[in-house]
């Protein structure tokens, strides 16, 4: 798996009293874990909806990245890449803005897209 990304939250006070109180009973080793195992449970509760989604927007699910050599290779062979992604899309530091316009027709990702500001900037009419 990639590494982890980080969220910022605010809670209430009193929400956050209970936290720690849990936390310190033993239930959860810290507040990190208690938000993990929340956001787990929820996302398990509408899987359903998840899967629906996924489905009618045509996304996969996961991870996708992208090296210098296999665009080229892709470039090669005539290919165009369009990418519907629920999850994190990245491409390799050795992708140049002008192989990413030779190759990537269409760029949509829920989640997150990790590539050089320039290569961003080449891409930004084709993301949506």
């Amino acid at each position: 798996m990639p590494e982890a990304e980080k969220i910022t939250i605010n809670m209430n006070v009193v929400d956050l009293g209970k936290v720690d109180l849990l936390v310190s009973e033993g239930f959860y080793s810290n507040r990190t874990d208690f938000i993990r195992t929340a956001i787990r449970n929820q996302l398990d509760r509408h899987e359903d909806e998840v899967r629906l989604t996924v489905k009618r927007h045509a996304l996969a699910i996961g991870v996708m990245h992208y090296d210098r050599g296999e665009l080229e290779r892709m470039r090669a062979d005539g290919g165009r890449l369009s990418v519907r992604l629920a999850g994190l899309f990245s491409l390799a530091g050795d992708v140049t803005p002008e192989l990413a316009r030779e190759v990537i027709a269409s760029v949509k990702v829920i989640g997150v897209f990790r590539a050089s500001q320039a290569v961003k900037d080449a891409l930004a009419d084709r993301i949506r």
